[in-house]
């Protein structure tokens, strides 16, 4: 079981780097445009969307040249393609975390504030998903990712306010 937990984490470990690369990123003035301010707020620019999914796939190259052979994994490092896999993890991430931003603005939560679960699980959602279309990890595997990365995520948010790099604690 453990094995399969540490599987998981550094097979979603690109996602959820993509997942706080908006945040690390924020004070860079590159693409600083809302993909969507009407529909999305404005706190979902094109930086975020461009950084996260490069640092997805900064992530993947190195977890596939420096840990090629390591024990627990759910995809075979030597046989994908950083280009292919570190984009679908990073736009999965972000894109599930868009598409939660769309529904909360219409139930009328500002940007922001949380939306409990769906904060947490909005973006390891969005990169299954994506990742789907490439692979299929198995449904166990998804259903654990869910779980293990949408509680792990909350420890993160902890971290990022305790450094100051966000307003809010989840």
């Amino acid at each position: 079981m453990i094995s399969t937990l540490l599987a998981i984490f550094w097979t979603f470990l690109p996602a959820a780097i993509a997942n706080m690369s908006p945040v690390l990123f924020k004070r860079v003035d590159f693409l600083n445009y809302p993909v969507s301010k009407k529909n999305l707020g404005d706190h979902k620019t094109w930086r975020g969307l461009f950084f996260g999914v490069l640092m997805a796939t900064v992530v993947v190259f190195i977890q596939k040249n420096m840990f090629p052979n390591i024990p627990f994994k759910l995809l075979d490092y030597n046989e994908i393609n950083p280009l292919i896999i570190g984009p679908l993890l990073g736009a999965g991430a972000l894109i599930g975390d868009m598409i939660k931003s769309f529904f909360k603005r219409r139930v009328g939560i500002k940007p922001g504030s949380s939306w409990i679960p769906f904060d947490q699980i909005d973006w390891i959602v969005g990169a299954n998903l994506f990742l789907l279309g490439y692979t299929n990890i198995g449904l166990q595997n998804i259903a654990i990712s869910i779980v293990l990365m949408g509680a792990l995520h909350p420890l993160a948010n902890l971290i990022g306010f305790t450094l100051k790099l966000q307003k809010v604690r989840i």
